[in-house]
């Protein structure tokens, strides 16, 4: 096996491998929510998310800066994390999916705290900005968790390009 240590990626020839590689951790699938100065919802699929501490709670994302949801989450002071269940790749797609109203028709709810959280989401936390990190070609975005909810399934996974769904073994 061939390991490639570089400071740069070169987008030309290692750019394909570096994401081939990066696709062999698997993740999860949220969509994080937030909602934009006119009081409509925005939303966007990453999988991105991890936990931070657990003493004070706190989560983080990470959002590229030309996505088109980026001004939305920028702006915002505080977003909803909505985990993804197997039966959710729709959902996922949608909220992928430039060009279109990715909440019509599609079930949701304003919290009480504001935040925009997707019905039937395996897990839901609710957070408060706490900062924001500029990395590369992306803003990490670090979340106090306000509040949180979860339910009983089987989450909704990526790896290696695609959906795949978990079995306990």
């Amino acid at each position: 096996m061939d390991h490639v240590i570089a400071e740069k990626i070169d987008p030309e020839t290692e750019w394909k491998q570096y994401r081939r590689a990066l696709s062999r951790f698997a993740t999860g699938v949220t969509v994080m929510t937030t909602t934009q100065e006119c009081g409509a919802p925005a939303g966007v699929t990453a999988n991105s998310f991890s936990s931070v501490s657990l003493d004070p709670p706190l989560v983080l994302w990470s959002l590229a800066l030309n996505s088109s949801s980026f001004t939305h989450f920028e702006r915002g002071d505080r977003f909803g994390v909505n985990v993804l269940a197997s039966d959710q790749t729709d959902l996922s797609r949608r909220f992928s999916t430039k060009g279109l109203d990715r909440f019509a028709g599609v079930p949701w709810r304003l919290s009480p705290r504001g935040v925009p959280v997707l019905d039937k989401a395996l897990a839901i936390f609710e957070c408060a900005v706490q900062a924001r990190h500029l990395a590369g070609d992306h803003m990490i975005f670090v979340g106090r968790v306000l509040h949180y909810d979860d339910c009983a399934g089987e989450p909704l996974v990526f790896h290696s390009g695609a959906y795949w769904q978990t079995r306990a073994l």
